[in-house]
């Protein structure tokens, strides 16, 4: 027979029992918080909206018409200044950025699968227990704190 509490376990949604010591990025040799631990989710969605929205502007300036101007700006923004200088323009104003796991600058080749995924969307917002993305998955990389 169900009872309550069944339903209620259900209705909370997955429990992440995390024990006292376990942080997200503690797997991957990162420090809880500060310089170079990993970003937090706010910092990530606001870079994305002001990256998005400069794109946007852009677009409308050059063609407003045209709808794949501004995904296209934005992936291409992605892959220069992320495989380059390891920032976008929103990375930089929220004090974030895109790094290896080694730490380094992730480059073009690691930036170009990041940037073509971010433009799907989808995989920017499906993410693990370290708080990244398939994108960053699969790019090898991460979003830290500067």
């Amino acid at each position: 027979m169900i009872n309550r509490d069944d339903l209620g376990s259900w209705l909370e949604g997955p429990r992440f029992d995390r024990e006292e010591d376990d942080w997200p990025g503690k797997r991957l040799g990162l420090p809880v918080n500060g310089s170079h631990s990993l970003a937090p989710a706010w910092k990530r969605i606001l870079a994305l909206l002001v990256d998005w929205l400069m794109c946007l502007t852009i677009a409308n300036l050059i063609d407003p018409a045209n709808p794949i101007l501004a995904p296209a700006i934005f992936a291409l923004e992605n892959f220069v200044l992320v495989g380059t200088l390891g920032y976008s323009v929103g990375h930089r104003i929220f004090g974030i950025e895109v790094r290896r796991l080694d730490g380094h600058v992730p480059g073009l080749l690691k930036s170009f699968i990041r940037a073509v995924l971010v433009v799907l969307v989808v995989p920017a917002l499906i993410f693990n227990r370290d708080n990244r993305g398939v994108h960053d998955l699969a790019a090898g990389t991460v979003i830290l704190r500067r």
